[in-house]
């Protein structure tokens, strides 16, 4: 999912089409909470789900709204924290998305409830 937003960016696409999982939909719902996209719509075609991202920019040139996506954990490697060494993604102007037993959530809200886990990505 990262990757492809990454790459629609990179194209400057208004729209990116992703295959709906649970963790897909609550990064997007992450995304659209912390202003990153416009919004978001799933649809079905041939009995698969998808979502629609709607991609954010700025101006006459189209500056992304989005600077860059930084997956941290990844299968061969996961990446945990406890909630006394949360990240801070550039002086919390980013956002670390993490997978909590709370659910999905920012490190700012994981922060507030006091609980770690696994740092998906840094977004900024």
């Amino acid at each position: 999912m990262l990757t492809r937003i990454r790459n629609a960016h990179l194209v400057k696409h208004q729209i990116v089409q992703i295959p709906v999982t649970k963790m897909s939909l609550a990064i997007a719902t992450i995304l659209k909470e912390e202003g990153f996209i416009e919004d978001f719509e799933s649809y079905s075609e041939n009995k698969i789900e998808y979502l629609l991202l709607s991609l954010k920019y700025i101006g006459k040139s189209r500056k992304s709204v989005i600077s860059e996506i930084k997956r941290i954990s990844k299968p061969g490697l996961r990446v945990y924290t406890n909630s006394k060494k949360l990240p801070r993604v550039l002086d919390n102007l980013g956002i670390a998305i993490m997978s909590t037993s709370k659910g999905v959530m920012t490190n700012l809200k994981a922060k507030e409830l006091g609980i770690g886990g696994e740092v998906l990505c840094y977004i900024w």
